[in-house]
């Protein structure tokens, strides 16, 4: 009796639906009043999510999986945070994986990798570090919740070899004019380098002081712009290919902070032009960073990503590719086979969140409304409102659940008054391996006194 009780159970849910697929955009009432009502009924296998004991269905899921993705629905919402470090913290004691890689800055992560790495820190050392993320929105990763693992990172790596020490990485392509401070300490020895460093340098210059004027002058002047990141991009490329075998740590770093420059220009240079464009370069750069990462590491690195499900959640089940754009968990997919990748989906039906109301505006702990019927979550909230976790392989030949159902993103910026636009069309069991469903959040508990670092818009979808 207890091994099934572990094992969860069978609900079944009897639906009055008025639309399905449930619309990114709100319906206009007459169109919705022109429609029959469809029931339907549901069988949904579904596991308890009350404490990490309960995580062992989900540890068994994800078996020998190198690389586990787990998302979140908003940047602000304390338990996916929580959930997500406590599913980390069994992937690295259990399964040896090697390092988190986060939707965050390269220069601002590394310096939490040599600190984790590094001798025993107290917590209150750990929140003067995550102050270092003085980027807006600075709460993604400025907050008590990632401070309280960064601690436990810490202390676990003082128990460990040092070849065995847990990293923790950025994927992110943002930080293009820190990236380039940080690499000249590693090229200092190498004056080709050196000079197409200073070259960058000097082709942003004009531009460092005004954030605004700076992304713009990134699209006006990316002729020149782009041949110095290309160049100092080639000539990293070239010493690599020329030193062959394994390479430092520095070295690798050196590479990725160039990878970052080149890469960032093209970003910045094609948001203006290209929203879909500039995504795609943006999540390529986080796939490309994480199989660098992985191929540091060794052959048998295992990596745990830590993004928002429009990154994670396999586009290509999504309205997504309408528009002709990929995401992280395509590419991954695509890059080491499904079966080497575990794919976990987030998501809730109301509570708090942190956001903003608009970009670089200060943070609000918001109301997020009840998702509205028709949508995954009011599916889920109907079934039975607690938290549960669902797994695909249990519902993926389910006629009804094959087609796209509204599924809440809530990015940086948020206004709950526009719910019905923050709903991606989603068919559940293909976009995710597992969903965990949290019924009602708390909003996140940033680090408030940050110092706010102006940047110009990210310029992906919903903020994501």
């Amino acid at each position: 009796m207890k091994k099934k009780a572990e094992r969860g159970g069978r609900i079944y849910l009897l639906l009055l639906l008025w639309f399905i697929p449930f619309a990114c955009k709100q319906v206009p009432q007459a169109q919705n009043q022109t429609k029959e009502p469809k029931t339907v009924t549901l069988s949904i296998p579904n596991y308890p999510l009350r404490n990490t004991q309960d995580l062992d269905v989900l540890m068994q899921e994800i078996g020998d999986a190198r690389v586990v993705l787990l998302g979140e629905a908003s940047h602000g919402t304390a338990e996916y945070y929580t959930w997500r470090a406590a599913i980390s913290k069994r992937l690295i004691q259990e399964k040896g994986f090697d390092f988190i890689a986060v939707e965050g800055e390269w220069a601002d992560s590394y310096r939490v990798n040599q600190f984790i790495k590094g001798g025993p820190k107290d917590s209150s050392a750990t929140v003067s570090l995550l102050k270092n993320y003085d980027r807006w929105p600075t709460w993604m990763w400025g907050n008590y919740e990632v401070a309280s693992l960064v601690t436990w990172l810490n202390t676990y790596n003082q128990k460990v070899p040092a070849n065995a020490k847990v990293g923790f990485f950025g994927l992110d392509v943002y930080c293009l004019w820190e990236s380039m401070t940080e690499l000249m300490p590693y090229i200092k020895n190498n004056p080709d380098l050196t000079k197409a460093a200073r070259e960058v340098h000097q082709c942003f210059q004009p531009y460092s002081a005004d954030p605004i004027d700076y992304a713009r002058a990134v699209v006006n002047a990316s002729a020149n712009c782009r041949a110095e990141t290309n160049r100092l991009w080639k000539g990293i490329e070239n010493q690599e290919k020329t030193t062959g075998g394994s390479k430092s740590e520095a070295q690798f770093v050196a590479e990725q902070n160039a990878l970052v420059a080149y890469n960032g220009e093209r970003y910045y240079r094609t948001s203006v032009t290209s929203s879909s464009g500039s995504w795609n370069i943006r999540d390529n750069h986080m796939a490309q960073t994480l199989k660098r990462l992985l191929d540091f590491h060794g052959p048998d690195s295992k990596a745990i990503i830590w993004e928002h499900n429009t990154h994670v959640g396999d586009a290509r089940y999504t309205d997504m590719v309408n528009s002709g754009e990929v995401n992280v968990g395509q590419l991954v997919r695509k890059e080491y086979g499904e079966e080497n990748v575990f794919i976990v989906g987030f998501g809730s039906y109301s509570g708090t969140v942190i956001a903003a109301d608009r970009w670089g505006a200060p943070m609000k702990n918001m109301e997020v409304p009840a998702a509205p019927e028709g949508s995954w979550e009011y599916i889920l909230h109907q079934l039975s409102p607690t938290n549960k976790m669902i797994f695909s392989k249990d519902i993926k030949e389910n006629q009804f659940l094959k087609r796209p159902i509204g599924h809440r993103a809530i990015g940086v910026v948020y206004n709950p008054k526009y719910e019905y636009g923050n709903y991606v069309p989603s068919v559940l069991p293909r976009r995710y391996d597992a969903f965990l469903y949290i019924d009602k959040t708390n909003a996140l508990h940033p680090i408030e006194e940050i110092t706010v670092r102006n940047e110009p818009p990210d310029l992906y979808p919903s903020g994501s």
